[in-house]
């Protein structure tokens, strides 16, 4: 008798302990949903989540990242990083380009060059950091490197996932390269201990996109 009941607690103190186990390993995720001041989904958003706790272990998994030259633009147009990833610049262009950023997060330069020849860069600082080439004035494009590795960007529906959340509060906040008004104004509190899916939306207002005029055909021509 005393055996059994032996064995019955011992089942049910595995099955707790089991069940805590699986709790505490548990993940969350939020779904940011972004449209502008008309209700219309905005694409190439970038959304942040930071723990508010301040001694809370963030694991990274770091990765090297590639923005591309193709057709005389930056593909993609944005990309979100994690401070400290290392980004390559192949050009896939008939054409040389000449990349840099005078931005404060990051400065640098690679001369003229094509193919895959131009050495990574690495991205040390958060910040955002604007692309340009001294060829082509209309190519410009965003490297949002985040001081947190939770973060994703929108798609062309407005929405973006932050998948594998640890169980936390977190301050979120929305960033996007026509934004109308500081990126700290945008910043809400989003609890993920209660729930594993958390929704959570923003209404951005976005200044007029500015689009350099592109050469004509054949203005530039020859290695340029």
């Amino acid at each position: 008798m005393n055996t059994c009941r032996h064995v019955a607690i011992g089942a049910l103190l595995a099955a707790i302990g089991f069940g805590a186990s699986a709790a505490h390993a548990q993940t969350s995720e939020i779904v940011a949903a972004v449209a502008d001041s008309r209700g219309k989904p905005v694409a190439d958003a970038v959304v942040v989540a930071v723990p508010v706790e301040a001694n809370v272990r963030i694991v990274a998994r770091m990765r090297d990242a590639v923005v591309d030259q193709v057709g005389k633009e930056f593909v993609p147009r944005v990309m979100a990083i994690f401070v400290g990833t290392t980004v390559t610049f192949p050009n896939h262009d008939n054409v040389r380009h000449h990349v840099y950023s005078f931005s404060p997060a990051k400065r640098f330069e690679l001369p003229l060059y094509s193919g895959v020849l131009a050495q990574p860069v690495v991205f040390d600082k958060p910040g955002v950091v604007v692309l340009g080439c001294n060829i082509h004035d209309w190519m410009i494009g965003y490297i949002y490197v985040s001081e947190s590795p939770y973060f994703a960007k929108t798609a062309s529906d407005g929405k973006a996932v932050i998948s594998d959340l640890p169980p936390h509060v977190y301050t979120v906040r929305v960033w996007h390269p026509d934004q109308d008004e500081a990126e700290d104004t945008t910043r809400k509190n989003v609890d993920t201990t209660r729930t594993p899916h958390v929704d959570a939306a923003w209404q951005l207002r976005l200044k007029p996109e500015i689009k350099i005029r592109r050469a004509p055909m054949g203005e530039r021509g020859g290695r340029y």
